[in-house]
């Protein structure tokens, strides 16, 4: 009888990994009960087992990119997998009701831990590293080339749908002399965007975005918020920025994307990290917008993702010391196996970072693309 150690050893060798290898992406295995509970909860248990300290990695992003790279997700499709995929077919996990999950969950974990792990600015998206060498430097990069893909001026008013901690409100606010309202459904995020944007012409809401009405803007961003909207109000978001966007207006959509159209997420990453989240794919996003957008720009620079997780796991890593007093070790392995499996699924190009351009009528004289 084939042992599950056999089986798992024979698939870890198809995306060349050793159980209990020398190289750094070799699985170290320290409870043996983990190749059962892989194959029978898929990334769900593989995560777990991280989380429970049942198997290490010198680079776990190497690891991850290893076994994406094989395609060994599908290779492994056990029931405990397949739940979260019936609930999202069957039930809307992203309705108004369920909206502010994520943001307690996840974004109020504590603005000191993001504090410290991200940029000074605290932008919690991919950033531009064409020309960058730093992660500040990157992340400035990346408001910037926003801000000129939309040809923002002085005095324009900006609608900023899942604001964060304020970090694109206050930089057009400073930069671009812009207005700006900001919304998230993070009371932390709130607080701490609200003191960053103090005095400058910004307000910040804790507000769902289907609650955005009769008010329009001169433009619309939305950084890295879509991936909470969920495939059954991938519409009514489109509706609801088209009704918030002048005549003239253009919209700019930063968000993650999956190489193909799915209906739930990565079980480990919905339970532990964003629940209700999952990734839209470009089929989906232009269902979406059929015949409310034209769009005008795409542009993937996914690989920059792996380059802003790196980094800012080495900020985590190396602020940990100072704040461990305030969460657990497996918190700490929660995050670290968060991270840098994320790094090692960009790195893989299993998903990808787009910047989607879009106008209600198309630009009278042709858009000129900006990278």
């Amino acid at each position: 009888m084939v042992t599950p150690k056999e089986i798992a050893q024979q698939l870890f060798g198809l995306a060349d990994v050793k159980i209990n290898g020398d190289r750094p992406w070799d699985l170290q295995v320290h409870d043996e009960r983990l190749f059962s509970r892989v194959l029978g909860s898929g990334n769900l248990g593989l995560g777990e087992g991280y989380m429970d300290a049942w198997w290490d990695a010198k680079k776990v992003d190497e690891f991850i990119y290893k076994v994406l790279s094989a395609h060994l997700d599908d290779q492994i499709t056990p029931w405990k997998v397949a739940l979260p995929h019936i609930k999202a077919r069957v039930m809307n996990r992203q309705s108004k009701a369920k909206a502010f999950e994520v943001g307690e969950q996840h974004y109020d974990v504590g603005n000191e831990l993001y504090s410290r792990m991200l940029d000074t600015r605290m932008v919690y998206t991919c950033g531009y590293w064409k020309n960058a060498n730093t992660l500040d430097e990157a992340q400035e990069a990346k408001l910037d080339l926003t801000c000129r893909k939309i040809g923002l001026k002085d005095g324009m008013t900006v609608l900023d749908i899942g604001c964060g901690w304020g970090s694109f409100a206050q930089f057009v606010a400073e930069r671009y002399g812009a207005e700006v309202v900001g919304i998230t459904i993070s009371k932390e995020q709130v607080k701490l965007a609200q003191e960053r944007c103090a005095g400058l012409p910004v307000e910040i809401r804790l507000q769902d975005y289907r609650d955005i009405k009769r008010e329009q803007f001169d433009r619309v961003v939305s950084l890295g918020m879509f991936e909470h909207v969920g495939y059954k109000n991938y519409r009514t978001f489109m509706k609801v920025v088209r009704d918030a966007l002048k005549d003239d207006g253009l919209f700019l959509l930063h968000t993650i994307g999956g190489n193909k159209s799915v209906k739930s997420t990565n079980a480990w990453i919905e339970k532990y990290i964003f629940p209700n989240g999952m990734l839209p794919s470009a089929e989906q996003i232009c269902a979406a917008y059929q015949k409310l957008f034209v769009m005008e720009d795409w542009h993937n620079f996914g690989p920059d993702y792996d380059k802003t997780l790196m980094a800012w796991f080495h900020n985590f890593d190396t602020a940990w010391d100072d704040i461990k007093d305030q969460y657990s070790e497996r918190f700490y392995r929660m995050w670290t196996y968060y991270l840098l499996s994320c790094a090692g699924l960009f790195r893989a190009r299993s998903a990808q970072l787009w910047q989607i351009v879009l106008a209600k009528h198309g630009v009278p004289e042709g858009y000129q693309s900006i990278r």
